[in-house]
């Protein structure tokens, strides 16, 4: 349904993407993932027609859409076909939600007023809000932000919608609703997607193919499951990702590390009582009769 073949990109004389291929199949859902600046945003925006590659081109159904020799004016008939979510959901803040989601309409359509404003509640309702018509963006959540900035593509009927980190900024509950929502498109919809994101659990959810670029190449195609099996380093540094753990000590500024609670019992002045086998707690030294979490 879509091929994009051999795209490459310059900015002021920086190659951004140097040489990205890749294929996706219709009702798929296809995951990039990668570092910051290392060139997701920029596959989608030649996707969409907001730039024009400098190499390479870009096919779909079999029709090409896009390559150095095109002007930008002359995407607009396939555009339509395409939806984007910003990331931040980019919405319009001098316009209420109803109205955001209505641009499009108006600036692509000649729909009578009553039409447009039965999509919009009916958009509304996919994404799970009601009577948030009259809101303006100020008013809202990041959450809720997204969801009228999908509510808003989705209007237009596209064929194939692509996500520019969707669940960036948004907490582990309301990132799920919306990997949901996403997942809920294509079931009802049958719609192809491309997803930028940093979040692997997002990723892993939701993908049917997930592709890493790194320094504007694809380094890995393939399932969440293959990429979980990948030996290269650099790979599983990322889908793994490294965190230290932080714990407040009496007595000392935070500690950095694994909790030693061995530690701990050999310092003047504290009395802790390791818990029986098979307890999950031990004494607070402050009160012997509260328990503690054990590490």
């Amino acid at each position: 349904m879509l091929v994009v073949e051999h795209i490459r990109k310059h900015f002021n004389g920086k190659l951004v993407l140097q040489d990205i291929s890749f294929d996706l199949e219709p009702g798929k859902i296809m995951c990039i993932i990668g570092q910051s600046g290392h060139g997701k945003s920029v596959i989608l925006k030649n996707i969409m027609g907001l730039m024009i590659p400098d190499g390479g081109r870009i096919m779909y159904n079999n029709e090409v859409i896009s390559s150095p020799t095109m002007h930008e004016r002359d995407y607009g008939k396939v555009r339509r076909k395409f939806g984007m979510l910003f990331q931040g959901a980019a919405l319009f803040d001098s316009m209420t939600v109803g109205e955001n989601i209505a641009f499009p309409l108006r600036e692509h359509f000649h729909l009578p007023e009553d039409e447009i404003n039965k999509i919009i509640t009916d958009g509304l309702e996919m994404v799970g809000l009601h009577g948030v018509e009259k809101l303006m963006p100020a008013e809202l959540s990041g959450g809720m932000r997204s969801r009228v900035g999908l509510a808003r593509a989705v209007s237009m009927k596209p064929e194939v919608m692509l996500y520019d980190e969707p669940t960036s900024a948004l907490d582990p509950i309301m990132s799920d609703k919306i990997n949901d929502l996403i997942l809920e498109l294509r079931e009802k919809l049958n719609m192809t997607s491309i997803v930028v994101t940093h979040d692997m659990s997002s990723a892993y959810k939701i993908a049917d193919k997930i592709a890493m670029i790194f320094e504007g190449k694809i380094i890995f195609s393939g399932t969440p499951a293959e990429i979980r099996a990948s030996r290269n380093p650099y790979i599983q540094q990322f889908i793994r990702g490294q965190r230290k753990l932080y714990y407040a000590v009496e007595g000392e500024e935070e500690s950095a590390g694994t909790f030693d609670i061995g530690r701990l019992k050999a310092e003047p002045g504290r009395k802790f009582r390791m818990p029986a086998r098979g307890s999950d707690s031990v004494q607070d030294p402050e009160d012997p009769h509260r328990a503690m979490p054990s590490e």
